[in-house]
Formats: C-alpha cells, structure tokens, sequence
C-alpha cells in the first residue's frame, strides 16, 4: 500500500504488523489499567478484496490482490496471540478475538449463500469496480443494495455487517472468535 501510506515503503508486513501490535498492546494495557476487563478484538477483513484494491491492484477486477491478504493474515495472527498474552497476564479480564478475515472469506466463497450478487464492486463508486473513487455526495447508490458485498470503495455494505456482526455475536463456526464469542463473552 505504499500508494497511500508512507509505512509501506518504511516497513517490511511483518515489521509493521510488529509495530501496530506494539501500539495496541499498549492502548489495551491502558484500557485495563483504567478498569475495563471485556475485550473484544476484531481481526482485519480481507482488504485485498475490496473494491478499491481490485479496481487499483487486481488483472482482472476480480481475484483478491493476495499480498495486501499476505499483509492482513500475518497482523490477525499477532492479534490472536495477544489474546493469548492478555489473557494469561490478566486473570481478571477476558479478551476475545473476532476472526472478520475468516467469515468475510467465508462470504466471499459462498456469496449466494448470503444473498450477495455483487462481491467484486460498490454499490456507490466511481470507477472500475466502483472502486476507484468512494461514493460522492448526492450520488445515487445502487437499486438493490442487499446483493453488494461492498457498500463503497472500501466498506462492507450494511448486509455484510449485519452476517459479520451476528457471526461474532454467535460464532457458527469454531473459527469465527476466539476463545469465545461475544455472546458468551457477555454472559460473564
């Protein structure tokens, strides 16, 4: 993404994930320190697979832009383990962690499933892919836009948030949170 961002030319995936990591840890640390002890850790989408990486990044529009994944899978991973870390280091709190990447996969390879049509493209964008430029004001957005995937650019659509919000409330798959889910989460 050195496109956009500066870090991508300073920092190697790994090492930027490491850094992002090092500030979380401590913005979570300062949450503990100020009494919350419910966490709940939201893993990156596949950003690969936005609109916006598929129109700028992607031969054919379609196939997700796989080192931006490579990117995104290396920080879901050190999340996860800081799970691990606070949770071991923390007997009073619990941190879970929500596996967006993998249910956002999970709908992405089985659209119809979900009642998506649309998953290479905005329903409101300029652009190849409707991707090139987020939506504009007073742009009129697509008829039917319970079958995008994509609201914009860049965001899940409001059909895709809602799978994605219920499916880290209750996980329906061993791999959609970690070590539980945000249902379960609540009830301690």
């Amino acid at each position: 993404m050195p496109l956009y961002y500066s870090t991508g030319r300073q920092y190697s995936p790994e090492e930027y994930a490491n850094s992002l990591i090092q500030e979380y840890t401590e913005q979570l640390q300062a949450l503990y320190n100020y009494g919350a002890r419910k966490f709940v850790l939201i893993g990156l989408g596949q950003i690969g697979c936005s609109p916006n990486e598929l129109a700028q990044n992607s031969g054919d529009g379609r196939t997700c832009v796989e080192r931006i994944n490579a990117a995104n899978r290396i920080f879901n991973n050190k999340l996860r383990g800081l799970v691990d870390q606070f949770n071991t280091a923390n007997s009073d709190a619990k941190f879970i962690y929500i596996n967006a990447y993998g249910i956002f996969q999970d709908i992405t390879s089985n659209p119809a499933a979900y009642g998506f049509k649309v998953t290479n493209a905005g329903c409101c964008g300029v652009g190849r892919n409707n991707g090139q430029i987020t939506c504009l004001p007073f742009q009129t957005p697509c008829q039917n836009r319970d079958e995008y995937l994509f609201w914009d650019a860049f965001h899940p659509s409001e059909a895709a948030n809602v799978i994605i919000g219920r499916r880290s409330y209750s996980a329906q798959s061993p791999t959609d949170a970690y070590p539980i889910d945000i249902h379960r989460l609540a009830q301690l």
